[in-house]
């Protein structure tokens, strides 16, 4: 008979594995009316990307989900694709560029650039999805999308286009977030927001009548040079009087007015505030209230512009410190305060964001995000867990305006183009020959790109179509879940749901299911800077993807962090390690010819035949089943995996299997016979249970039973019918039966332990009385005789029953070790546990030792010298050596005294 390989070695079956289900099409989705469809569209990777631990998750997350469906019987299709990544894709091939040529990106020009960009993405852009094969993504290859691709271009370019016709987007002159580094803007949503420990300083501004004037706080001082009025609460009496003045701008002696405004706090600082309209989002609307003029004092690579005078040029940060010096010189510093402040930075490149007056492309999100609130409050969108529920409906209630131009090469270009003739705007979905306003041939494409997100947005209907009304998103949209990092709730969620609401009337998804963030061992977050990263390529190396993706699913709880563990990989890789022992015993019991293709049928066939342990392991295979599946369903993927773990490892492989060997091994050629029958058809249901978590070894073990075609395209052990119906539930009868078994397998348990709390040999054969409550489990004890007999090293076993008068006294209990199991009294003598000889010995040798500690430190602490000059604590320590020592003494002098006889 062909066996499995004498040791588990991943390494020697994985690729081959993977690149058969590849070739062989198990991954591919089609359209069927037949089955009901299940989709998920894995949230795309960077290009620029390599596959990182929280991928890992991310990933092993979806795969589970979507084995799990295809096994159900569904149409499941896992989708992938990658993201094109402006910004991070611009920025490293812009540094490739000048590292390897010395050359810019403006040197080559767009054209020659973007050329670039596409070369780079066919070198490395791949990279990403060959590691995610090495994972075991079961993805639907032949569908991978880019965002990037024709479709998702032709996709973007209509949504634009719809939402500008329909009013929704427009151009402006607004406050944005702008990256000096990375030459762009960014959504709020890119802004991360770190706490840093900053100042606050007071500076007087003095009224230009020559009285004290007003003094304010602010911990962006370089940005003075743009004021253009002070605010004050018209309720706040301390400036009553000011309200209307002007006060002149330290050291640059510009008159600016003192105006009355609810934006300021008198709670807050001395209740006075700079208004900047260039430079604050806050400030531009009191600007804007009382019709002041935007000064820009800041360019867009963070330096001063003339507005500043003879600071122009300096670096923002640099004109800080000599700007605040020169006040404090001039006597303008009132005070400093020292103060953490929430400071704004690029997701990208961390560098502190400028908020500047730019013109730029806007999304309207007040409207827009109504359905998308109105979703969630309805249930037609549900988060698991539901409390990031709060988080979405947060964002989406709090939203701005949505800034989607970015000044990139890399990206869709946004599909508008200005008339040279006369200055109209044209948004189309196809390049226009000619202006519809003046007839002029001369048109400008806009020069910016769209945010990432704004084609991210689209990705769960782009990729299956959309804007055409194709087969494939009639039947798989919308999609059933996507599952997610928390961290990207409103980057990416929130935009997903609210273009879907506006495109397909409809939530793209029914479920967003929320993982935590992979951390290291010490709950610290992997980064670059901890240097704390690990490599899942070098785990799956090591130990096999199988063990990297059940130790992930194993710590991951819905919602929560979870903790890199090297003891739980590497007891995921002694579980891998179990299962393949065990398969390779069984396979290597089969009868020679025999085909080792056993299933329900099967099993129903010897009926009659069947053994109580027999009947107990399918039952426990089914009830697990049952459960699995609800864990499944509700998205619980730890509590499932620990459920297969614990059936396979331990009822399966501890219970199962070593209580049928003496059948196995035994005369009875029929026996023999059901028992490989059982132990075949519950390995095989197992397999299936196990497969959606430990895709590679599970595969690799069917093989080998002689199975039809591959088990990722099998079947689950049980129907969604079935459960519903009550058709798979257990019995009355088959809980009677487990019970029953599961009573002596706690005997057994507590028989090895009482041997090991006496340290009897193994080899010591035992004597057991049993003192059952009633009938049931005095004929579970009788019936599973020969098992506590052979597994519990037991020689012969006396039942009595309490129901028909017996008691511990009838049991010899005073001479005995007891423990209870259930409803079972158990009493093993103990002249069987005991080597008397050995325990002579060993408590002669305790005496004299203990005997020699008392007598040191008896003298010790007799010592005068001692106790006279050494500190209390150590002197009192010795004494409760001493007691301890003579307290021992008597026990072990006692046990000796019992025993001395025997």
């Amino acid at each position: 008979m062909r066996n499995l390989e004498k040791n588990y070695d991943p390494k020697s079956f994985e690729t081959r594995i993977y690149k058969e289900w590849e070739e062989g099409g198990c991954f591919r989705a089609e359209a069927d009316p037949g089955k009901k469809p299940f989709t998920i569209v894995m949230p795309p990777p960077n290009i620029t990307g390599q596959l990182h631990m929280g991928h890992a998750l991310d990933q092993t997350l979806q795969d589970v989900l979507t084995r799990w469906r295809r096994l159900m019987g569904y149409a499941a299709l896992w989708l992938p694709g990658t993201d094109h990544a402006s910004i991070a894709t611009e920025v490293k091939v812009a540094d490739q560029l000048r590292e390897e040529e010395g050359l810019t990106k403006e040197d080559l020009g767009r054209e020659a650039f973007l050329e670039r960009v596409w070369k780079w993405k066919e070198v490395y852009g791949g990279r990403i999805t060959e590691q995610q094969r090495r994972l075991g993504d079961s993805c639907d290859w032949s569908r991978e999308r880019f965002t990037m691709d024709e479709g998702c271009n032709k996709a973007v370019n209509e949504f634009f286009v719809r939402l500008y016709e329909e009013g929704y987007i427009y151009r402006g002159n607004r406050m944005i977030n702008w990256c000096p580094d990375c030459g762009t803007s960014l959504s709020d949503a890119e802004v991360e927001h770190k706490d840093l420990q900053g100042k606050y300083w007071y500076f007087r501004y003095p009224a230009a009548d020559g009285g004290e004037g007003i003094t304010v706080a602010t911990s962006r001082p370089e940005t003075m040079f743009g004021d253009t009025a002070v605010a004050v609460s018209p309720d706040d009496a301390r400036y009553k009087d000011m309200i209307g003045k002007t006060v002149i701008l330290p050291l640059v002696g510009r008159e600016i007015p003192v105006v009355a405004d609810p934006y300021p706090d008198p709670e807050k600082g001395t209740g006075a505030v700079k208004i900047t309209p260039a430079h604050d989002p806050n400030d531009l609307e009191v600007g804007e209230r009382h019709g002041l003029e935007k000064i820009v004092c800041i360019d867009f690579e963070a330096r001063m512009t003339e507005a500043a005078g003879q600071y122009a040029g300096m670096d923002r940060f640099a004109c800080r410190e000599k700007w605040v010096a020169d006040l404090d010189a001039a006597g303008y510093l009132v005070k400093t305060e020292e103060i953490v402040i929430p400071t704004g930075h690029c997701y990208r490149c961390a560098t502190v964001v400028e908020p500047m007056l730019s013109d730029q492309w806007f999304v309207r999100m007040k409207e827009l995000a109504q359905p998308a609130i109105q979703a969630a409050h309805s249930g037609a969108l549900r988060h698991v867990p539901d409390r990031f529920e709060k988080t979405y409906l947060h964002w989406l209630e709090e939203i701005r305006d949505w800034c989607i131009s970015r000044q990139l090469w890399w990206g869709h270009r946004i599909p508008a183009w200005y008339c040279q003739d006369c200055g109209e705007i044209v948004v189309s979905r196809q390049t226009p020959d000619s202006c519809p306003k003046c007839g002029g041939k001369d048109l400008k494409q806009d020069e910016d790109v769209l945010d990432t997100w704004f084609s991210s947005g689209l990705w769960p209907f782009s990729t299956l179509g959309w804007p055409e009304k194709t087969e494939d998103l009639a039947y798989f949209y919308p999609t059933d879940v996507l599952v997610t990092g928390y961290d990207i709730i409103f980057f990416w969620v929130v935009r997903m749901v609210f273009s879907a609401m506006e495109c397909m009337g409809e939530t793209p998804f029914k479920y967003v299911f929320v993982h935590g963030l992979v951390r290291d061992e010490q709950g610290r977050k992997m980064s670059k800077s901890l240097n704390n990263g690990i490599d899942p390529l070098e785990v799956i190396d090591e130990m096999g993807a199988d063990a990297l993706r059940f130790m992930l699913m194993n710590g991951s709880s819905p919602g929560n962090d979870m903790r890199f563990s090297k003891v739980k990989l590497e007891a995921a890789r002694n579980f891998a390690n179990k299962l393949w022992n065990a398969s390779r015993f069984v396979i290597m019991n089969l009868g020679e010819g025999e085909i080792p293709f056993a299933e329900p049928e099967d099993v129903a066939a010897l009926e009659d035949e069947l053994q109580p342990e027999d009947r107990w392991i399918l039952t426990k295979v089914r009830e697990g089943a049952i459960q699995i599946t609800r864990f499944m369903e509700k998205f619980e993927l730890s509590l499932a995996s620990e459920r297969i773990y614990e059936m396979i490892w331990n009822e399966y492989c501890d219970w199962y299997i070593e209580m049928v060997k003496s059948r196995l091994y035994g005369d009875d050629a029929r026996q023999a016979l059901v028992c490989r029958t059982v132990l075949i058809a519950a390995l095989s249901d197992l397999l299936r249970l196990l497969h959606p978590f430990m895709p590679f070894i599970t595969e690799e073990i069917w093989g080998y039973l002689g199975k039809r075609g591959k088990l990722i395209t099998d079947r689950w052990p049980v129907t969604e019918e079935d459960i519903a119906s009550g058709a798979a539930a257990v019995t009355a009868a088959e809980t009677r039966n487990a019970e029953a078994v599961e009573l002596a397998m706690s005997v057994i348990r507590a028989v090895r332990n009482i041997r090991a709390e006496a340290d009897a040999a193994p080899g010591r054969k035992l004597g057991l009385t049993a003192l059952a409550d009633g009938a049931f489990e005095a004929d579970a004890v009788r019936a599973a005789a020969g098992h506590i007999q052979r597994l519990a090293g037991v020689s012969e076993i006396r039942v009595l029953r309490k129901d028909e008068g017996a008691s511990a006294d009838g049991a010899d209990a005073t001479e005995s070790a007891s423990a209870i199991a259930g409803g079972v009294q158990l009493f093993v003598p103990l002249d069987d546990l005991l080597d008397y000889a050995a325990e002579k010995e060993r408590l002669a040798k305790e005496t004299a030792r203990l005997e020699g500690e008392v007598k040191r430190l008896s003298g010790k602490l007799a010592n005068e010298g001692f106790t006279a000059k050494a500190p209390a604590e150590v002197v009192n320590a010795e004494r409760e050596k001493l007691v301890k020592a003579q307290d021992a003494l008597l026990k072990v002098t006692a046990r000796a005294e019992a025993i001395k006889d025997k």
